[in-house]
């Protein structure tokens, strides 16, 4: 004769109450059941696999976008790389060039080695910002120390912001102090 095991024991109490219910009974446990199960289905298998599907059109979209931007980094960095390297001479030249066409007489150029110190006296901060992108791409000056003020405006009707201070600037070729 064959033992029942621990599962059928344990179980015993359960099919008696099923048992013991009415036909009806058991189709409608049975139906609140089948509910259950669906929704349980619903909750954890499709509904995060559906919201996968219609958020992927955007995600994509995004992807591609950042794809792109970084493209255009990569042909940027490509062309510069390309760009032939500037003798020292032609970037003091350039850079003594920008400093007296963005900034004149509100800027001092003086040099010490392979390295320039411009002195501001109020400049503007447009002609500061267009000069200091110029130094950068045109004669490959890199910012090594920025001593920076800002100035208010000496009369009501001017707004532009203005900047005294000193710059020290290392340009290609020059080993950083």
């Amino acid at each position: 004769m064959k033992q029942p095991n621990a599962i059928q024991t344990a179980l015993a109490p359960l099919r008696q109450h099923w048992n013991a219910l009415a036909q009806r009974e058991q189709n409608l446990v049975l139906l609140a059941g089948s509910v259950v199960l669906l929704a349980l289905l619903w909750w954890v298998a499709l509904a995060p696999a559906l919201n996968s599907l219609r958020t992927a059109p955007a995600r994509h979209a995004a992807a591609d976008r950042e794809l792109q931007t970084m493209l255009q980094m990569q042909a940027q960095a490509e062309l510069l790389r390309q760009q032939p390297q500037s003798s020292s001479a032609d970037a003091k030249t350039l850079l003594e060039q920008s400093v007296a066409a963005e900034l004149g007489a509100n800027a001092k150029l003086q040099w010490l080695g392979q390295r320039a110190q411009i002195t501001l006296t109020q400049a503007p901060a447009p002609a500061l910002a267009r000069w200091l992108s110029q130094a950068r791409d045109n004669s490959h000056a890199a910012v090594a120390e920025m001593k920076l003020n800002r100035q208010t405006a000496g009369n009501a009707g001017d707004a532009t912001t203005r900047w005294s201070g000193s710059l020290l600037l290392d340009l290609p070729g020059s080993a950083a102090q």
